[in-house]
């Protein structure tokens, strides 16, 4: 799937689930990914629960809700993540730009991911 294509078009809602080595689980409201040419997706993270728990377990599901039941669920693994550089300048500069002044100081992280296997939202 190109997954470029598909969050350039779809609007909507991700929450991104992950959990660590004990099998605890957290959910968070994330944004869309930033689809990367080799098809890798990249999210800014804090340094929060769900960054702790993919230090301990690399796994993570994207839930992507587009409105009522149409959406899809993306079963992630993270493969490198980044602690600067200018892809993390930008996604702090949309976090105050979207949410709100300051907030992009919170993002500490740029975690990336490949994609394992996707299924419909409801389904699959």
């Amino acid at each position: 799937m190109d997954w470029k294509e598909y969050f350039d078009k779809a609007s909507g809602m991700g929450f991104l689930a992950t959990a660590n080595s004990k099998g605890e689980v957290d959910i968070a409201v994330y944004s869309r990914p930033k689809v990367m040419e080799d098809g890798t997706l990249a999210y800014g993270m804090a340094d929060r629960l769900t960054h702790a728990n993919l230090a301990s377990n690399p796994h993570a599901v994207y839930a992507f809700n587009e409105g009522g039941f149409k959406g899809m669920r993306l079963f992630l693994e993270k493969v490198k993540e980044e602690t600067a550089g200018p892809l993390l300048e930008k996604i702090q500069a949309e976090a105050d730009r979207m949410v709100g002044p300051g907030i992009g100081k919170l993002v500490k992280f740029v975690v990336y991911f490949k994609v394992n296997k996707h299924l419909p939202l409801i389904g699959g």
